[in-house]
């Protein structure tokens, strides 16, 4: 059985959480987070910590006990030091640049693909084959990043496209000679 909605979620100073019913909005130095959670699950907050309870030990309300405890700690963490993730463009002739706000693609079609960011979503480009996409919801970095690396996703047999930097590849082998 899963402990995860048991484990205390710790406030740190500078977030304030605010419980209204079943919306909990955080606040904190990177943004403002707010989300509805089950009306099962009820939201405690004593001292700076915050403990999800939950009414019965069914298998459903065991699920959502620990569901909500993860949300609820990741909205925490977003608004205190938020979420990013790294991809990594493999190629030649592919590469990434930042117009405006823009992220601008070249990835070997007849036309740029441009990508409009997504609202508390900041998109980086150190280098041009390097893109890093930050914001203080955990949900909408994974979405973001997703987007992006469907616009060319990693072919298993050369491996250029585009792909997480901690994506590894599983590599085939080609077409093999006649003998």
């Amino acid at each position: 059985m899963s402990r995860i909605g048991r484990k205390p979620i710790t406030v740190p100073s500078g977030v304030q959480v605010t419980i209204d019913g079943n919306t909990v909005k955080v606040k904190g130095p990177k943004g403002e987070l707010a989300r509805e959670i089950h009306p099962d699950m009820k939201l405690v907050s004593k001292d700076g910590v915050l403990e999800v309870e939950r009414p019965s030990d069914e298998k459903f309300h065991k699920a959502l006990h620990g569901l909500t405890r993860t949300l609820v700690a990741n909205m925490v963490e977003g608004v205190t030091n938020g979420f990013s993730k790294e991809l990594e463009i493999n190629g030649v002739g592919y590469r990434a640049a930042m117009q405006g706000k823009k992220l601008v693609l070249n990835m070997g079609y007849s036309h740029p693909v441009e990508i409009e960011p997504m609202e508390g979503i900041t998109v980086e480009v150190p280098a041009a084959n390097k893109i890093i996409v930050k914001g203080a919801d955990k949900q909408t970095v994974g979405q973001m990043a997703a987007i992006i690396r469907a616009v060319r996703q990693p072919e298993p047999y050369i491996g250029k496209g585009i792909k997480y930097a901690n994506e590894v590849i599983r590599r085939k082998a080609g077409k093999s000679g006649k003998k």
